[in-house]
């Protein structure tokens, strides 16, 4: 009896132990850590979709997919390209970097999903719709001008609505199918200065809108951005959806701003709201969210959380946000995972991944002086707080002046790869942090296949990137110098990685690329 007495006190103890001090389970802020910014969500029966801004790729307008507010994969895209243009085919010279279509509104009304979006580089506003979000199709319509950061709205008279502008924020209606602007319709400003619950010294006027009606009231979120201060969130509300607004500051907080309000299936709200993060991007936050007086109060106590803990762990970006690929594909598949996105309109021409079973082909099409101009450059998003990128390339069909390798994307990039010079080929790293290109170092390549690797650390805002190379895929090297990894406006985009090849001299080679592989972990570093 007194053994069985101790054995069950040992139990008892122990799982008292685990309760106390087990590991908890619950979501962390950020949400996801990598460049998911403007976001625009809604909930349909329990999943949740958002929409984001990815600007000059290709395909673009991302609709992600979760059913916990935690765990999101990319289901869709809301288009193939934008429009057939120089600045967006990377022609004549010519780029659309931090341009293409920004921020988007994504709505559901009477069993179509719509997303609007915008762009200063067409002059246009977009608006697209499809009875399913996840496989589509997509139909899409355009109309003239660009309206900027526009919340697409339909209100329950039927009557449908986009709010835009910056600082002076603007209402104008629609067509019931939101194909443009409806003749005769309201078209008015809305609120004069949506900037002045920040107070007056206003540097970045409010923008980002994103409306809401909850209980009979609008609710109209924007960010803005008092100078000397940080991204703030403002809230106005209406009884009428054309106004008179009454407005607050909503949040001040780690400059976590721009975005809208959420509810979950029981009943809880949640703002969900982005932060610049530095080198990796533009990251989303969810902050909870209770209501007095009629008003939506984000925070606790004012605040940002690092820790949510209603809401489950994430289960990891890989591979829902970002994945390794082999580029194998099935009989009569040809299409890339919905991770990819090119920089820029592809050439369709001069890709494949079935010419060669296993391995994507980038082939040369047009003769240009650097990386930035390269077409067909394949693209995924970096993640943090750590991550690497490897490659292998078959490059024996290169010419000579071509370049072709694994690079690190934005204005300040890094390139590790294969350039074929006049005395041979050789494996080159090419850092880009001071504004301009420099070929750090140059090693000899004999063989027909190499392999590339490099890894970030945003740890800390650290922003650092390291490249390396091998010959057998096992034994690495690291190569050329440390990459300060640096967020810019001219590319607006968090870093990426990207598979390359461009031609200096002469169009028509080719490479292979056999796989791309990504990890959340790097090499140990001091």
């Amino acid at each position: 009896m007194k053994r069985i007495y101790i054995i069950f006190m040992a139990l008892f103890f122990t799982m008292c132990f685990n309760t106390v001090f087990a590991k908890k389970s619950y979501a962390h802020n950020p949400i996801i850590y990598a460049d998911v910014p403007d976001m625009s969500m809604i909930r349909v029966g329990h999943n949740y979709y958002m929409s984001s801004t990815t600007m000059h790729m290709s395909p673009g307008v991302p609709i992600m997919k979760s059913e916990d507010l935690v765990n999101w994969h990319i289901v869709n895209y809301a288009y193939d390209t934008l429009a057939n243009i120089d600045a967006l085919n990377l022609a004549d010279g010519k780029s659309a970097y931090g341009q293409g279509s920004w921020a988007s509104s994504l709505r559901y009304h009477n069993g179509i999903y719509y997303v609007s979006t915008f762009s200063q580089t067409t002059g246009k506003t977009y608006v697209y719709s499809t009875k399913n979000i996840e496989k589509g199709p997509w139909k899409g319509c355009s109309f003239k001008p660009a309206l900027h950061d526009n919340s697409l709205f339909f209100d329950d008279d039927g009557r449908v609505y986009m709010i835009y502008g910056n600082g002076q924020l603007r209402i104008i209606e629609l067509n019931t199918d939101a194909s443009g602007i409806k003749q005769g319709g309201i078209n008015q400003i809305l609120i004069n200065n949506a900037s002045a619950p920040a107070g007056p010294n206003v540097g970045l006027g409010a923008e980002g809108s994103q409306l809401f009606k909850v209980n009979g009231k609008y609710y109209l979120f924007n960010i803005t951005w008092p100078r000397g201060g940080m991204r703030t969130v403002v809230i106005h509300r209406a009884d009428k959806i054309t106004g008179p607004y009454e407005g607050r500051l909503g949040l001040e907080d780690k400059g976590v701003a721009q975005g809208g309000l959420i509810s979950t299936p029981k009943g809880k709200w949640y703002a969900y709201l982005f932060r610049d993060y530095t080198a990796v991007g533009r990251v989303p936050y969810l902050v909870p969210v209770h209501w007095e007086n009629g008003w939506p109060v984000l925070g606790v106590n004012g605040k940002v959380p690092d820790e949510l803990k209603n809401l489950p762990a994430s289960k990891g970006l890989i591979p829902g946000i970002v994945a390794s690929d082999d580029f194998s594909r099935h009989k009569g598949e040809s299409a890339l995972p919905l991770v990819w996105q090119w920089n820029h309109n592809p050439d369709n021409t001069l890709w494949s991944v079935t010419q060669r079973k296993g391995y994507l082909r980038l082939r040369t099409g047009q003769i240009v002086n650097n990386f930035l101009m390269a077409r067909n450059t394949l693209t995924q998003r970096t993640i943090g707080p750590v991550c690497s990128g490897s490659t292998s390339i078959d490059i024996s069909n290169m010419k000579e002046g071509d370049f072709a390798g694994l690079a690190l994307l934005q204005a300040k990039y890094g390139l590790v790869g294969v350039k074929y010079g006049r005395g041979g080929k050789a494996i080159v790293m090419v850092n880009a942090e001071s504004g301009n290109p420099i070929e750090v170092q140059s090693v000899p390549l004999n063989q027909k296949e190499v392999y590339l690797k490099a890894e970030c650390d945003f740890r800390n805002h650290t922003d650092k990137a390291y490249f390396f190379y091998s010959l057998d895929g096992k034994s690495w090297k690291q190569i050329g110098t440390q990459l300060q990894m640096q967020y810019t406006i001219p590319q607006f985009m968090g870093y990426r990685f990207g598979l390359f090849n461009y031609a200096t001299q002469l169009s028509g080679g080719y490479v292979d690329f056999d796989y791309f592989h990504i990890n959340n972990r790097i090499s140990l570093r001091k």
